[in-house]
């Protein structure tokens, strides 16, 4: 018969082993070791990073070894009596000495490595990468092609309305393409508060800073599409900054840069166009619903104080001058971002538009995207 402690412990054994079965199905699910990355340096990060913690692991082994050896063969019940000495100048040398020889040997290999990390000269390719709250806008420079980067994650999974995607929170409406075996370089920087561009897949990882341009650099060798998110708590929808990265050929990143020229072009050309209230209307929603609806609530009724109502607001019932909406939606103001960046002359012009005449804010006005560009001139 088992005593009730042996029992209670075979139990326990049990319970435990058969918890840890199902996890064992998830093996290539699980992540306990930072990401090796797929270019040269992030591979070398990795292996610096598996160097230095093989070192530890040897000096732990080392240290708690002779520890647990003195402690089982010298303990007081084998006979053995303490040594009776204070100091030794011999000894204080040596462990002086083995500690600083182990600092020199792990800081060469990282000297090394980061100063390849740094080394963002002789680039290929410059892409201006501006934070805002909470998207990033990407700008090649030299090419005339801009745009923004938005969450493309459904709110229906963000609210447990359905389940979530694979790639839940790191999906992205517009990703950024870059040619592979380039050398390009990012030019990080923020319009508002501190953000972090962090692709661990690149090994890049700037903070963005209002005011400074921090550079980094990445060269990758085969195609892929390589994920990140924002690694600064930078306000309320830190989490809903995610970057997706794809990597193509030089063949089809040239196709892709020239689909965007001609796409930046086609928007100028419209920008001279005089639309009809339905057309503003359609477009206006769409932006309402994409940049607007997560504050101003698909209904318009906010949720104030923090987020004020858009239904039955002096600024877009027409109380007050159009200017005052032109100038909040534009420079932002009172909380809200500025959108006159984010926003095309027809997006601004269509969101204005849909806001005057939804929400019962029935006051008639249509604002043109030339209305827009002579505001914006008129600043």
């Amino acid at each position: 018969m088992l005593s009730t402690n042996t029992r209670s412990l075979t139990l326990l054994f049990a319970t435990s082993l058969a918890l840890s079965i199902p996890a064992l199905g998830f093996a290539d699910e699980l992540q306990f070791n930072m990401t090796e990355g797929v270019t040269s340096v992030s591979k070398e990060v990795y292996g610096l990073h598996m160097l230095i913690f093989y070192i530890c692991c040897a000096i732990g082994v080392i240290v708690f070894g002779a520890m647990f050896y003195s402690m089982f063969m010298h303990r007081k019940s084998r006979g053995v009596e303490a040594a009776n000495f204070h100091h030794s100048t011999s000894l204080e040398i040596v462990w002086t000495a083995i500690p600083f020889l182990i600092l020199i040997l792990m800081a060469i290999p990282a000297t090394t490595t980061l100063k390849k990390i740094y080394d963002a000269d002789d680039a290929d390719i410059d892409i201006l990468v501006t934070g805002y709250q909470w998207k990033w806008r990407y700008e090649y420079l030299g090419e005339d092609v801009s745009f923004f980067s938005v969450l493309k994650t459904p709110s229906t999974q963000i609210h447990n309305e359905e389940d979530k995607g694979k790639h839940y929170l790191l999906e992205v409406d517009e990703p950024l393409y870059i040619p592979i075996n380039k050398k390009v370089r990012f030019l990080v920087t923020s319009s508002d508060v501190i953000h972090s561009w962090w692709v661990p897949p690149l090994a890049v990882k700037r903070d963005a800073i209002p005011g400074y341009t921090n550079a980094a650099w990445t060269r990758v060798e085969e195609p892929g599409v390589f994920r990140g998110q924002c690694a600064e708590l930078c306000g309320k929808d830190h989490g809903f900054m995610p970057i997706e990265v794809h990597a193509v050929s030089e063949s089809e990143f040239t196709a892709w840069l020239g689909k965007r020229k001609e796409e930046a072009a086609a928007i100028r050309e419209a920008a001279k166009q005089t639309l009809t209230l339905e057309q503003l209307l359609s477009e206006g929603e769409k932006v309402y619903t994409k940049n607007c609806a997560a504050c101003h609530q698909a209904d318009g009724k906010g949720m104030p104080p923090t987020f004020p109502a858009i239904a039955g607001s002096p600024i877009a019932d027409g109380e007050r001058p159009i200017a005052e909406h032109f100038n909040r939606v534009l420079n932002g103001g009172q909380g809200m971002p500025p959108f006159g960046e984010q926003l095309t002359p027809v997006q601004a012009a269509a969101v204005i538009t849909f806001q005057r005449n939804a929400f019962g804010n029935n006051t008639g006005d249509v604002v043109q995207p030339i209305d827009i560009l002579k505001y914006k001139q008129g600043q």
